[in-house]
């Protein structure tokens, strides 16, 4: 039996490796065409500055998923101790895995097939615990960007920027009040499994258990992580868009990216889809705030869209790629129970 799981682990290993380089391939160079946008860099790239720039946004990078690696690692150090070049394993080959499945769920199991001993099903309850507070932080600010932003679709009438705009700062603060609330009592989840989970799901009842395991304190550092990433690859997002010469106030940019983030974190995509809607949206918002400024929106869109695909490639392309190197040691299949 051990020979077969061998076989079938091994035979999974190179059918996900496919699959993973297929829509990486197929989103970056003939979906988006790559290699043609970045001939449009061709004088750019050698300069000083744009290769300053670069460093950076590579740096920032490799600091994302770092901490991402150690809010994961904290995390799941409650049913399994893993060192952080483990728990790293586990973080990209999440992102190889996520790369080609729906608002990348992949990523959920992904990383669970490193634990050794513990049950990967509360590892995927974890790992879903971790996404939470990452959802959390984007849906707050970009719940306060909207706020921001919302003058600016009615800039002349005063009956909506005075009572309807005081109405929708009051729902929005409401409803990231509710939000944050609810994720630091999490563990009512636990409490409430009877009613969430019928006669014909009583065998999954037993992993809500990990939702008791955090304190508040715990979930207030993971935030704090959460937070730090956020602010990681929104500020990663404005150093490639002046890498590529668009220059704008920083608190508009933040402004927009975190709209970005925030519309993105509610659209149902795939893979293949992701990375254009991401670019449609990023125009979108961008190209408002121009086409009001009257400063050139159409040149500043082939920028964004550019600036759109460069960040993937960067922070989910060459990560997903990485991840792949580490496949080969993931056990899909144990001997005993799940």
């Amino acid at each position: 039996m051990a020979k077969v799981y061998k076989t079938y682990n091994r035979l999974l290993q190179v059918v996900i490796l496919i699959i993973a380089y297929f829509f990486i391939i197929k989103q970056v160079f003939w979906k988006q065409n790559l290699p043609s946008l970045i001939r449009t860099l061709e004088d750019d790239i050698v300069t000083v500055r744009f290769l300053l720039f670069l460093a950076i946004v590579l740096l920032m990078m490799i600091f994302n998923w770092m901490l991402e690696t150690l809010k994961w690692k904290m995390l799941i150090s409650k049913i399994e101790k893993v060192s952080f070049i483990r728990a790293l394993e586990a973080v990209l080959t999440g992102v190889t895995i996520s790369s080609f499945t729906p608002n990348r769920i992949g990523e959920y199991f992904g990383r669970v097939f490193v634990l050794k001993r513990a049950s990967r099903a509360e590892g995927i309850l974890i790992t879903i615990l971790g996404s939470m507070s990452q959802l959390l932080v984007t849906i707050v600010t970009g719940s306060v960007a909207l706020v921001l932003f919302f003058p600016f679709l009615f800039p002349h009438s005063q009956y909506i920027r005075e009572y309807l705009y005081i109405a929708f700062i009051t729902l929005i603060l409401g409803l990231d009040f509710l939000l944050v609330s609810l994720f630091f009592n999490v563990s009512f989840l636990a409490t409430m499994k009877e009613k969430i989970l019928r006669n014909g799901l009583k065998r999954i009842r037993k992993y809500f258990r990990i939702f008791t395991l955090y304190s508040n304190g715990e979930l207030a550092l993971v935030l704090f992580l959460s937070l730090a990433r956020y602010i990681v690859f929104s500020t990663q997002f404005i150093v490639i868009l002046k890498m590529l010469g668009v220059e704008m106030p920083v608190h508009i940019a933040y402004m927009l990216i975190s709209l970005i983030y925030f519309v993105m974190s509610i659209i149902p995509t795939f893979a293949l889809s992701e990375l254009g809607i991401r670019g449609s949206v990023a125009i979108y918002f961008f190209g408002f705030y121009f086409t009001a400024k009257m400063a050139g929106a159409e040149g500043v869109n082939f920028s964004v869209l550019l600036a759109s695909v460069l960040q993937w490639v960067i922070n989910l392309g060459i990560p997903a790629i990485a991840g792949s190197i580490f496949l080969f040691r993931l056990q899909f299949f144990r001997t005993y129970d799940f």
